[in-house]
């Protein structure tokens, strides 16, 4: 992977315009007040704002044509949710035979060509992976991150919640499974992951959510997969839900794993943008995979 995605540096980028960033995605600013306030900030300020915007071809790490694996776009049923069907993209590796499945769930802006690589990542690891796009009932990801943040924004979340829970089924279930699942989210994906962990219960065999928001503790009684948690180092709002998550999961002594990675920024894993580490983003997937052929064999 190449960590100098863009002219401006992670290290060349003041906290500050970080700090904005993080208001941006998750949708408590818009593109154009993320901007004006980064450029108003600081000298320098609007270059580094313009910076931290994905460039998801540049982020490609396994080609959709890559001969390890077959790729393809699926539709399948989905009670209760946003329109009753949802797309994802299913990625199985060409070796044959039922491998275990792993469900990557995108950040709050649908099913993005970032998320779509670490789907391909994960079957190239031996896993049949399947990225559900929460967008497909209000047309699918549009194609830029600033349109499907708000169609993500406006839809209804706890049946956007459903429409995850019925993909974590539907792939568990898959002819090209072996009825052992793990899922992985991102942000409001990692959110989600903690959300499956507690409604799937022991149909769930292993959850990996990266800086995403925790449980409700008064939920983790239900939790009987083994959790991996990847943390940022600068990501207060959502480090500081551990504390008490942690102290329940120890509580109810559910195996878990917390990891910290100092110095980085939420979607540190993220290599579309100079918020990727490199060293941290490789050694946090190195134990997601690691995490799932333990937990999933």
């Amino acid at each position: 992977m190449n960590a100098r995605l863009n002219p401006v540096t992670q290290l060349e980028i003041d906290q500050r315009v970080f700090d904005l960033y993080d208001e941006y995605c998750h949708g408590r600013i818009d593109r154009r007040e993320f901007l004006a306030r980064s450029a108003a900030l600081l000298v320098g300020g609007l270059a580094m704002a313009q910076a931290l915007l994905p460039r998801y071809a540049q982020a490609q790490t396994i080609s959709f044509t890559d001969t390890r694996i077959k790729a393809s776009y699926v539709t399948y049923p989905s009670p209760g949710g946003n329109s009753g069907t949802m797309r994802g993209y299913l990625v199985q590796p060409s070796v044959q035979g039922p491998r275990p499945a792993v469900l990557v769930i995108h950040e709050n802006r649908g099913l993005n060509p970032y998320i779509e690589d670490v789907a391909r990542r994960a079957a190239v690891e031996g896993f049949v992976a399947l990225a559900p796009d929460g967008l497909f009932p209000a047309g699918g990801y549009p194609g830029n991150d600033d349109d499907g943040r708000n169609l993500q924004s406006n839809l209804d979340q706890a049946k956007l919640r459903t429409d995850m829970l019925n993909s974590a089924r539907f792939l568990k279930s898959h002819k090209l499974a072996n009825g052992k699942l793990g899922v992985t989210g991102f942000c409001w994906g990692g959110g989600t992951t903690n959300y499956l962990a507690v409604a799937m219960g022991a149909d769930l065999h292993a959850a990996v959510p990266f800086y995403g928001a925790a449980a409700e503790t008064a939920s983790v009684p239900k939790i009987k997969a083994p959790i991996l948690a990847q943390l940022a180092g600068n990501d207060e709002r959502i480090n500081s839900m551990y504390p008490a998550f942690e102290a329940a999961l120890k509580e109810n002594k559910i195996n878990y794993q917390i990891h910290s990675y100092p110095g980085t920024q939420h979607g540190f894993h993220n290599n579309s943008t100079p918020r990727y580490d490199e060293k941290a983003a490789k050694l946090s997937w190195d134990r997601t995979i690691a995490f799932f052929k333990k937990n999933l064999a």
